[in-house]
């Protein structure tokens, strides 16, 4: 039998990376298993994204965070976990999904990845978000033309593009393509600009719509997507507008088929916000942990990177207490 380790981490963004160095701090074994690349759904942000967030907000494993400005852009922000990572020669497997995992009376858990079959005390699963986009649900969202993520303004430059959404997302994409030459349409299914809209964006997409450079149609759904065109319900009735490329900026949220998958439950709430101890952050499942953005489950507008920084100790306190528990039941024993 293999010895196991105190812990496997599920993702390496951020917060699994707070998980890894607060583990290694108190001196536990673990292993971080990410599908992809290191913060891997920053990786994913549009090439020339600038965040929210302030630099200093966005820091962890004790060390500054220095961006050329208060706000700091996808670049320097992957430049700075890359960092993270080999200063603190984090236990990192990249390209290593988790396929599943299933409890063990002697190891506590077996996690299966699709490289190998990790035995674990604990698993802290960080997946966050971003890999899943909210579908629309309509006829024609599996088209090439259709994105969930938007990219670079430049691919945009003379074509006719839907925006669909409101919030800071979607305006940042319709201002950008517009910007660059696009012939910019949002659909948007309230009767105003999203109210959360960061105050430097606002002024400016609302002054592009009165003054008709971007055309909003407010109170209104998209019903169809063809490759050529695109079917609006608006106010005004179904409107059939000439169309290239739809952004469906409709935002994310977590992979809740994963979640039950690992056995995680899942809330009855409107948010399906996964069940966990809001303290300890303990799942229904003894020894499995969630940490981040992934714990307000559909709500995925009340936790970022920088309130959920203090997850990973929060974790590590509780681990440490349970084995420390074990530990005496055995002399016990």
């Amino acid at each position: 039998m293999e010895i196991p380790l105190d812990i496997v981490i599920i993702g390496a963004g951020p917060v699994g990376l707070v998980c890894a160095i607060e583990a290694q701090k108190a001196g536990l074994s673990y292993v971080v298993l990410e599908k992809g690349v290191l913060a891997n759904s920053i990786y994913h942000f549009p090439d020339n994204m600038t965040f929210f967030s302030t630099s200093r907000l966005l820091e962890i494993g004790e060390t500054p965070f220095i961006s050329h400005t208060e706000k700091p852009t996808r670049r320097e922000a992957l430049e700075y976990y890359r960092r993270i990572w080999e200063a603190w020669k984090l236990n990192v497997r990249f390209y290593e999904a988790v396929t599943g995992m299933v409890p063990d009376e002697k190891t506590g858990w077996r996690v299966f990845s699709v490289k190998h079959t990790w035995h674990a005390r604990t698993v802290i699963v960080a997946t966050g978000f971003y890999d899943t986009p909210r579908l629309l649900g309509i006829p024609g969202e599996e088209l090439p033309k259709v994105k969930h993520y938007y990219d670079d303004a430049h691919l945009y430059a003379g074509q006719r593009v839907l925006v669909i959404g409101a919030a800071n997302s979607a305006c940042d994409a319709a201002l950008e393509t517009w910007n660059k030459g696009a012939e910019v349409t949002m659909a948007i299914r309230e009767s105003e600009i999203y109210s959360g809209v960061k105050y430097w964006i606002r002024p400016n997409i609302e002054n592009r719509i009165k003054e008709g450079s971007i055309k909003a149609w407010f109170n209104t759904s998209v019903l169809e997507i063809l490759p050529d065109q695109v079917t609006l319900q608006t106010p005004e009735g179904k409107v059939t507008l000439k169309n290239d490329f739809v952004l469906a900026m409709t935002g994310y949220q977590p992979d809740f088929t994963f979640l039950e998958k690992l056995g995680i439950q899942l809330g009855a709430d409107e948010a399906r916000t996964p069940v966990h101890d809001s303290n300890t952050l303990e799942t229904n499942l003894r020894g499995v942990y969630l940490a981040g953005v992934l714990c307000a489950g559909l709500q995925t507008n009340r936790l970022f990177i920088e309130n959920t920084r203090h997850h990973g100790k929060a974790i590590i306190e509780h681990i440490l207490s349970a084995l420390s528990s074990e530990s005496k039941q055995r002399i016990h024993e």
